[in-house]
């Protein structure tokens, strides 16, 4: 089966062809980090008009690159949130104009079931089931993975995920955006004991994350001193500050796995390049004899092909979207009401209906 998949969630056009789900024929991704460094963060006017710009050429030269057509494709996977909305559309619209067109099925897929399914991309593949960490810009969560598309939520975030906060804290300390990557270099010069940064522990068995309170003793530490003309080493702030969000992130999964008695963790999200928590992740492996899985650091961020994974499995149990399904903002695997798996009952209608 060949998938052509599309994401646009927020900042990066991406495209890749996948074959029975195995095979990586092509993956694309066109970057906007330069049209919104300059304000810090991404501008989603900016994000949906650079999208609008880049989906074309960017499909193109993942069938392209992978030497096939339109005409070869047995399907189109897309996603269809959570993510920026206006970002969202673009790639839906698109994806929704070709199967009209060519008449090719397609499905919409979530975001973060793509980021769950990413380790399955690699040649060393988790087996079921297996406890997954989600951290990125917009999330960090923990799943129960029982299959591809039987999925519980067991923690989110509260508020800020520990990208954003890598991202906030890097504003704070006037890096240049995107802030995580530029925060684990500058780490890797810091002391991580220096500055006895909070960690939000939400209760002695919770699974949730809240990374807020966190930064805001960051930005309280940097402006006291400020205001006291007194020096603060930059790298120590980061290694520190890096230090408390792989602590909680760790022990969190951790207590997930010990929890539901299963000896598999799988990492995944943009955050799961961070080469701080890849590491402390592998020690807490090694020491509780888990088996430790994650992505290669190109299929961390945002892509497609972790999106054309996951169509190809919802394609495989005969799911379909149809042409009225929106995009949602909002997974409806992070929030109350019916989802797709996790326990739940799957949807009766050959149609994949996922509802914001």
């Amino acid at each position: 089966m060949l998938i052509l998949g599309i994401e646009s969630s927020c900042d990066e056009t991406a495209a890749a062809v996948l074959r029975d789900g195995n095979t990586l024929l092509s993956n694309v991704i066109n970057s906007q980090v330069a049209v919104h460094s300059p304000y810090g963060g991404v501008v989603p006017e900016l994000a949906s008009r650079k999208h609008l710009e880049n989906i074309y050429p960017v499909v193109e030269a993942a069938l392209r690159q992978a030497g096939v057509t339109l005409d070869d494709l047995d399907g189109l996977a897309v996603t269809q949130g959570p993510g920026l909305v206006g970002s969202l559309l673009i790639g839906l619209s698109f994806a929704k104009a070709i199967s009209a067109v060519k008449g090719i099925p397609y499905v919409g897929v979530d975001h973060i079931v793509g980021h769950l399914l990413s380790p399955f991309l690699e040649k060393a593949q988790p087996e079921f089931p297996y406890i997954a960490l989600v951290a990125s810009g917009g999330h960090s969560s923990i799943f129960l993975v029982r299959d591809h598309t039987d999925i519980q939520p067991l923690g989110r975030t509260r508020d800020d995920a520990a990208g954003e906060a890598f991202d906030k804290v890097g504003k704070i300390l006037g890096l240049e955006y995107p802030g995580g990557p530029v925060i684990s270099r500058l780490a890797e010069q810091g002391n991580p004991a220096a500055i006895p940064f909070p960690r939000a522990w939400l209760g002695p068995d919770s699974l949730d994350f809240s990374f807020s309170g966190l930064k805001t003793s960051v930005a309280n530490y940097v402006h006291q001193r400020q205001q006291k003309n007194e020096p603060f080493n930059i790298p120590d702030v980061c290694a520190s500050f890096q230090e408390a969000v792989v602590e909680v992130l760790c022990t969190k999964v951790l207590k997930a796995a010990q929890m539901h008695q299963i000896s598999t963790i799988a990492l995944a999200g943009g955050v799961a390049a961070n080469s701080r928590l890849r590491a402390a992740l592998q020690n807490l492996g090694a020491e509780h004899k888990i088996k430790i899985f994650m992505p290669s650091l190109e299929l961390c961020t945002d892509n497609a092909a972790m999106i054309a994974l996951a169509g190809f499995y919802h394609f495989s149990e005969k799911a379909t979207t149809s042409f009225d399904t929106d995009a949602y903002s909002r997974s409806p695997f992070l929030h109350p009401g019916p989802v797709f798996g996790g326990g739940s009952p799957k949807p009766k209608s050959p149609e994949l209906s996922v509802e914001p």
